[in-house]
């Protein structure tokens, strides 16, 4: 069966290949800003990454370019990832303004990054859903250090504004947890759902 990602993140095809190489991008449609936040933050990125798999599988069953994968079946694999600190929800930021707005939240403090996972077989429409969750600690950091940052122009598509596997490696004292969730896959949690549904990734 093949192996779908409902979405066009470089980081995330990237870190897909060191599970396997046999996998296909189709870009999710799915409008993230239709679901509220409402307190519970794995359910909130379960449910975008749902809606993100669930768009992906809508063209493959819909788009005639896709009619051999339709027949063939596929495990699409959709993925949403955002950064929690004092309660509240950041995800990636508009413009640099915003950027230096999150940074500043989380200069010097620990915060969680959550990472919703869903499957779902495009031939049995069966649906697993999972997250993951790493604590990071932030040095202090000064304005100077975080302009420079957000003008490097790594914050913009990042949830939190930064990207562990970049420049801002040097703001982290400390992680707990999944390094690859950091960065946008959780790869152990995404290996073990893949084994639970029976594909063979050989």
């Amino acid at each position: 069966m093949k192996l779908i990602l409902a979405s066009s993140s470089p980081r995330r095809k990237e870190l897909l290949k060191k599970i396997s190489d046999n996998f296909n991008v189709i870009e999710s449609d799915f409008d993230e800003e239709k679901i509220e936040f409402s307190s519970n933050v794995p359910r909130y990125v379960m449910t975008l990454a749902e809606g993100k798999a669930r768009s992906s599988l809508e063209k493959i069953m819909n788009e005639e370019k896709y009619s051999k994968l339709k027949k063939s079946g596929a495990l699409i694999i959709g993925c949403d990832t955002v950064v929690e600190i004092d309660k509240s929800i950041l995800g990636k930021p508009n413009n640099n303004d915003e950027a230096i707005m999150m940074l500043k939240k989380l200069s010097g403090k620990k915060h969680r990054v959550y990472s919703g996972i869903a499957l779902v077989n495009s031939l049995t429409g069966e649906v697993r859903s999972d997250f993951a969750c790493t604590e990071v600690m932030f040095s202090k950091l000064s304005d100077s250090e975080i302009i420079k940052y957000v003008n490097s122009g790594e914050s913009i598509d990042k949830a939190g504004a930064y990207g562990i596997q970049g420049k801002a490696a040097v703001f982290v004292e400390e992680i707990q947890g999944c390094y690859y969730n950091i960065v946008g896959l959780p790869l152990n949690k995404l290996y073990k759902m893949i084994m639970e549904m029976g594909v063979n990734l050989d």
